[in-house]
C-alpha cells in the first residue's frame, strides 16, 4: 500500500537539530558499522590456528556460543524484508550473548552454486561466477546495512574453490568408506580389501579376491561404499535437462523449478548410501533440542517399521498347480510386510511397474479363464505390461502415492503361491507400489488394507477376512464399505494342514503373537524372516549441470573408477562455450542426459600420474547437487583458512564438541525455515556422522539446538486475471482497493518479486533508519510464527527510539539531559523488573516481549520528567543487542570510549524485582468486601488476622459466627459465615 508515516523531515532538523531522524540514524548506523569494521569487533577467536586471540588470552576457558543462521542463496533480486528476520534474531541473540560473557561466533557464508544462476547464465551469457559473485556483494552490503555482527573473517562461498575444495575431499572420505554392520560406524575401505584379501571376509560371488580384475573388484567395492555409482529409477526431467531428488518434484508430477513434468527412467547416477545410518539418524534426534514437530517429519521420513520378509514362490496357475515351469520357473517374489499376521488374508500380489522380475514370470498368453477386468484391454499379457509402464512412467513418485478414487493396474499372466496356505494368488503390477519402498513388490491383504480393498474391489478380486471385526460387521468382507484394519483383534480363519509337521493354526491369536508365530514359522522353513524395513532411499548425488561442485573421480580405459589424490584438489569448474544442459521437448520420456561438461574435451580427456605412470584418463562429467556445499559448512566457519584439515581438532572440539548440555555436539544454535525439515538437515546429519565414524571430528550431530523462524507475509493484489499488481501502488478507498482507476482483490500471501509485493529493508532504513527496522521486525510476533508486514506500523518502532534519545540528549542542544540524582526506589523497581523480563525473554528468543518491556521502561522514565544517568546506563545496555547503532552512540555520549559489545549485560537484583506490597482481595460468603496491600512474603495466619481486623470485613460479617477462613496468602482471603 502507497499509504505510509514519514520519518522526521527538514523542518524538524531546523527546529531541533539533534532529533533522532532518518539522516541523524543513517549518519550513525553508517559511522559505528566502520568502527565495528575497523576495531574488529565482533571476531571470535580460536584456540588454535591462525585466528587465535592475537592478546594471548585463553580462549579454550572461556565458555563459547556457536551460532548459525541456515545457508541464504545470494539472488539476483535482492533481499526484502523477510529475508532479514531470522538473521535479525540471530544477531540480537549473539550480540546478547557476547554481552553476558560469552566468545561468540557468529558470521554468515553463501550457498552459491545451484540451478538459478546456470539459468540465468543461459539467458544472458553471462558467467554464473560472475552474476554469483555481484549478487553475494549486493547482499553483503544489504546486511552490513542492518548492523549485523558478523565476523567477516569466517565468511565464505561454496563457489570459491579453496571451499570446494573441502567439499570434494569429504566426497572422497565418503567415496573411500563403507559400513560395518557390526561395528555400527563406517570405515576405510580400504579395511574392507584387506579383509577380502585375507579370507577374513567372503567375496561376493565365492570367488577369491585375487581373481578379480580392477573393474570386477570395483563392482564388489561399489556394493558397499558409502558413495556409488549405479544405474537406477530417477526423476528425469527433459525439460530441465537433468534428473532430479524425489524432494525436487511437485505432487503433480512435476518439477519444482519451471513445473516441468518429469519421468521415472534408468540412468547411471552417482548415490548416497545414507540408508546405511537410517537407526542412527533417529535414535540421535534424541541427543537434539529440535522442535518434536521436526523430528517427527525426520522420524516418518525416515520411516522404520518392523516386519517380516517373505518369499511367494512364483509360477503356481490359477487351479493352484506349479505348472511346467515354462513360466516363473524357479523365481519368488520377495515381499516386506509389517503385517505377516494376515499372510492368510493375502489373495492377490502387485509388484512396482519397474520391477525386474516382470519381465520372466508374463507369460506368452492370458491364463484360461482370464476376467477382462484385468487386461487393460490388451490381447496378451505382455501387451498389457508394455501399455502400463508407459503410462506409469509418466508419474512421479509423489503422484504415485496420492489417493487415487480409480484404482489402475494390470494382471501380469503370472500366479505366485501363498506361503501358508498353498493357495495361487495373481500378480498384478500397478503404479500405486514404488520399487523406492520395500522390495518393489506387496502381498495383498484387501480385507484389513484400505487401499488394497479399493483395488480388490474396482478389479473383483476375493477377500477373505482373517482379523475378526470388532465392530459388529461379520466376517464376510463382500458386506463390507471399507477394510477393517486394527491391532486390537484376534485372528480368525488362519489355520492350514493343522497338527502337521507343516502345519501352521494362528487362530485365537492376538496380532502380536500371531506376528511372532509365523515370523519364526517362515524363518524355520527358509521362506521368511523377521526384518526391520525403511522409507528412506540412497540419496541421489549426481545432477546434470555446469554450476556445480565437479567430481574428483575420473576413468581409465577400462571404465575402472578412481579417486584424485588430496593433492589434485580442488578439480575446478572448467570454461565451457555453454552453460545449459541438453535440454528436450519436456515430453520425450525417452531421452537421456547430456552434461554441459562433456562439451570441454580438454577438460574430460586428461593424462594423469596416479601412481603407476601418465596415463589418459576420462573425467566424471556430472556434477554434485546444491546440497552439497551445505553439508559440512559449520565446519568451515570453525577454520575458514586451514589448508591442512578440513578442520583443526581443537577447533572442531571447541565450538562443536559434545558435553553434558550438548551430548551429541553441535552448534548452540541454528535458525532458519521449517522447509528444510528434512532434506537439508538429514543430509547434513549423514554427512556429519561419516566424519565421525572416520575420526575427523568429535561431534556426533552438526546442529545442537534448532529453531524455525516464521514467515513475514504481506498482502497480494491480483487484477481481474488473476495476476499480481505492484502493491505500493494499490490505493484503499472506503475498504476496497484500486490499481489505476481499476479494482483489484486482496489475499494474504509470502512477499515475493513476483507477487509485486517485496519491500526492501533499504526503504525501510532510509525512511527510518536500520534500528528502526530492526526493532520492528523482532516487535511483530513471537519468531516462530508468521505475521504480515505492515509499513504503516514500522513508525510505532521508531517514535520508540526518539523517545530513548529524548530520554537522554538534548534534541536542541545536544547535550545530555540525564541527571546524576540516585534513583527513588519506585524507578529502581521499573528498571529491575524490566531488566528481569528482558533478560529472560532473551534467553528464550522472545524478543516481542523484550521489545514490549524496554518500551514500557522507557516510557516510565518519560513520564518520570527526568532520567538519572545510572539508569540511562543500564536501559541503553538492555536495548543494545536490539537496536545496537543507537545504544552505541549513546553510550559513547555517556562517557564511554570503547563499544559496549563486551560490556556485560544488566542484571536484575532480586530485591527490586519482587513487588513491595501485592493486594489482597477479601470475600465474605464469596463476595468482596476489602482490599488489603501487604507483603508479598506474609503467613497465611497473619493474613488472616489482618482480614478479621478489618473495619470493612467486620461490618460485613456483622456478628455473625465466623465459621471457616481459608487463607491463601498473599492474595486471597475467603471467609465463611453462617
Amino acid at each position: 500500500m502507497s499509504e505510509t508515516t514519514p520519518a522526521s523531515g527538514a523542518a524538524d532538523t531546523a527546529t531541533a537539530p539533534f532529533r533522532y531522524s532518518a539522516a541523524l540514524a543513517a549518519e550513525i548506523e553508517s559511522r559505528w558499522q566502520d568502527i565495528w569494521e575497523k576495531e574488529g569487533t565482533f571476531h571470535a577467536p580460536n584456540p588454535a590456528g591462525d585466528l587465535v586471540d592475537p592478546a594471548g588470552a585463553d580462549v579454550a576457558a572461556k565458555p563459547h556460543s556457536f551460532i548459525m543462521d541456515m545457508f541464504p542463496y545470494p539472488s539476483g533480486a535482492g533481499l526484502h524484508v523477510g529475508h532479514p528476520l531470522g538473521y535479525i534474531a540471530t544477531d540480537v541473540f549473539a550480540r546478547y550473548q557476547r554481552m553476558n560473557g560469552y566468545n561468540v561466533l557468529h558470521t554468515l557464508g553463501y550457498d552459491s552454486f545451484g540451478l538459478p544462476a546456470e539459468q540465468y547464465a543461459v539467458q544472458t551469457g553471462t558467467h554464473p561466477r560472475v552474476s554469483t559473485e555481484a549478487n553475494i556483494a549486493n547482499m553483503r552490503q544489504q546486511l552490513r546495512r542492518l548492523g549485523l555482527g558478523h565476523d567477516p573473517r569466517r565468511s565464505i562461498a561454496t563457489i570459491d574453490p579453496e571451499y570446494y575444495r573441502w567439499t570434494q575431499w569429504i566426497f572422497l572420505q565418503i567415496f573411500d568408506s563403507w559400513y560395518d554392520e557390526q561395528a555400527a560406524k563406517a570405515r576405510p575401505i580400504a579395511e574392507l580389501v584387506a579383509e577380502f584379501e585375507n579370507g577374513g571376509r567372503e567375496v561376493p560371488g565365492g570367488r577369491a579376491w585375487s581373481e578379480l580384475n580392477g573393474a570386477e573388484r570395483e563392482d564388489v567395492l561399489g556394493e558397499y561404499r558409502l558413495a556409488y555409482a549405479k544405474e537406477v529409477p530417477v526423476n528425469w526431467c527433459p525439460g530441465l535437462g537433468t534428473v532430479l531428488s524425489n524432494e525436487e518434484v511437485t505432487a503433480d508430477g512435476r518439477s519444482e523449478r519451471g513445473n516441468f513434468p518429469v519421468f521415472k527412467s534408468n540412468l547411471r547416477q552417482w548415490m548416497m548410501r545414507i540408508t546405511a545410518y537410517s537407526d542412527r539418524l533417529i535414535s540421535d534426534l534424541d541427543l537434539l533440542d529440535w522442535p518434536e514437530a521436526i523430528k517427527l517429519q525426520q522420524r516418518n521420513w525416515i520411516g522404520r517399521s518392523e516386519g517380516a520378509r517373505v518369499d511367494f514362490r512364483v509360477g503356481a496357475v490359477a487351479d493352484g498347480s506349479v505348472g511346467d515351469g515354462s513360466v516363473g520357473g524357479d523365481r519368488k517374489i520377495t515381499v516386506f510386510t509389517t503385517r505377516p499376521d494376515t499372510l492368510f488374508g493375502a489373495t492377490y500380489m502387485v509388484l512396482a511397474p519397474e520391477h525386474e522380475l516382470v519381465d520372466t514370470i508374463v507369460p506368452a498368453a492370458w491364463p484360461e479363464g482370464t476376467r477382462e477386468a484385468w487386461t487393460g484391454g490388451a490381447a496378451t499379457p505382455g501387451e498389457a505390461v508394455t501399455a502400463y509402464r508407459a503410462a506409469a512412467a509418466a508419474k512421479s513418485d509423489v503422484e504415485r502415492q496420492v489417493e487415487a478414487k480409480v484404482k489402475t493396474g494390470v494382471f501380469t499372466g503370472a500366479y505366485a503361491v501363498n506361503p501358508v496356505s498353498g493357495e495361487p494368488v495373481p500378480v498384478f503390477i500397478a503404479d500405486y507400489v514404488l520399487m523406492g519402498y520395500g522390495t518393489g513388490a506387496i502381498m495383498a491383504v484387501p480385507a484389513h488394507d484400505h487401499r488394497d480393498f479399493a483395488f480388490a474391489r474396482a478389479f473383483d478380486l476375493p477377500m477373505r477376512c482373517v482379523v475378526e471385526p470388532t465392530d459388529g460387521r461379520g466376517e464376510d468382507p463382500a458386506d463390507w464399505d471399507d477394510a477393517f484394519d486394527t491391532y486390537d483383534s484376534v485372528i480368525v480363519n488362519s489355520a492350514h494342514d493343522e497338527g502337521t509337521a507343516d502345519g501352521i493354526a494362528l487362530n485365537g491369536l492376538s496380532v502380536v503373537d500371531a506376528k511372532a508365530a509365523v515370523t519364526a514359522w517362515l524363518t524355520a522353513r527358509g521362506i521368511g524372516e523377521g526384518t526391520v524395513n525403511y522409507r528412506l532411499r540412497d540419496w541421489l548425488f549426481s545432477r546434470q549441470r555446469y554450476w556445480g561442485e565437479p567430481f574428483p573421480i575420473v576413468y581409465d580405459e577400462d571404465g575402472v573408477m578412481h579417486a584424485l589424490p588430496e593433492s589434485m584438489l580442488p578439480v575446478e569448474v572448467p570454461q565451457v562455450d555453454d552453460y545449459s544442459p541438453h535440454t528436450y521437448d519436456p515430453y520425450d520420456s525417452t531421452s537421456t542426459p547430456k552434461t554441459p561438461l562433456s562439451r570441454n574435451e580438454d577438460w574430460v580427456n586428461v593424462e594423469l600420474d596416479l601412481g603407476d605412470g601418465p596415463k589418459t584418463y576420462r573425467r566424471e562429467t556430472n556434477t554434485m547437487p546444491n546440497w552439497a556445499g551445505s553439508c559440512w559448512y559449520e565446519l568451515r566457519y570453525i577454520d575458514p583458512s586451514n589448508r591442512e584439515q578440513v578442520v583443526d581438532p581443537a577447533n572442531e572440539r571447541y565450538w562443536l564438541g559434545p558435553t553434558e548440555q550438548k551430548p551429541g555436539g553441535g552448534a548452540d544454535l541454528y535458525v532458519g525455515g521449517a522447509e528444510h525439515a528434512v532434506l537439508h538437515l538429514l543430509y547434513a546429519r549423514f554427512w556429519h556422522k561419516v566424519l565421525h565414524d572416520l575420526g575427523h571430528v568429535s561431534s556426533v550431530e552438526p546442529f545442537h539446538k534448532l529453531f524455525n523462524q516464521g514467515m513475514i507475509t504481506a498482502d497480494v493484489y491480483r487484477d481481474e486475471r488473476g495476476f499480481p499488481v505492484p502493491a505500493a501502488e494499490v490505493e484503499e478507498r472506503d475498504g476496497q482497493y484500486f490499481w489505476q482507476g481499476e479494482q483489484v482483490k486482496r489475499e494474504a500471501g509470502k512477499m515475493g518479486k513476483s507477487l509485486k509485493n517485496a519491500v526492501a529493508p533499504d526503504e525501510i532504513a532510509d525512511e527510518y533508519g536500520a534500528d528502526t527496522l530492526r526493532l520492528y521486525e523482532m516487535s511483530m510476533g513471537p519468531l516462530d510464527v508468521s505475521r504480515p508486514w505492515d509499513t504503516r506500523a514500522v513508525v510505532g518502532s521508531y517514535r520508540f527510539l526518539q523517545r530513548l534519545w529524548r530520554n537522554i540528549v538534548d534534541e536542541t542542544t545536544g547535550e545530555l539531559v540525564v541527571t546524576e540524582e540516585e534513583p527513588d526506589e519506585a524507578t529502581l523497581r521499573a528498571l529491575h523488573k524490566a531488566v528481569d523480563g528482558i533478560r529472560g525473554d532473551m534467553a528464550g528468543l522472545r524478543f516481542n516481549t523484550a521489545v514490549a518491556k524496554a518500551i514500557e521502561l522507557n516510557n516510565y522514565l518519560v513520564k518520570r520528567g527526568s532520567t538519572p544517568r545510572s539508569v540511562a546506563e543500564q536501559v541503553v545496555l538492555a536495548v543494545a543487542p536490539l537496536a545496537p547503532h543507537i545504544a552505541e552512540e549513546l553510550w559513547r555520549r555517556l562517557g564511554h570510549g570503547e563499544s559496549l559489545a563486551y560490556t556485560d549485560y544488566p542484571v536484575a537484583d532480586p530485591a527490586y524485582v519482587v513487588d513491595e506490597t501485592v493486594t489482597c482481595v477479601v470475600q465474605v460468603k464469596g463476595k468482596v468486601k476489602a482490599r488489603l496491600e501487604v507483603a508479598p512474603s506474609i503467613s497465611d495466619a497473619e493474613l488472616e488476622a489482618l482480614a478479621l481486623a478489618d473495619p470493612a470485613v467486620v461490618a460485613a460479617i456483622g456478628g455473625a459466627e465466623v465459621r471457616k477462613v481459608i487463607a491463601r496468602a498473599p492474595k486471597l482471603v475467603n471467609i465463611v459465615t453462617g
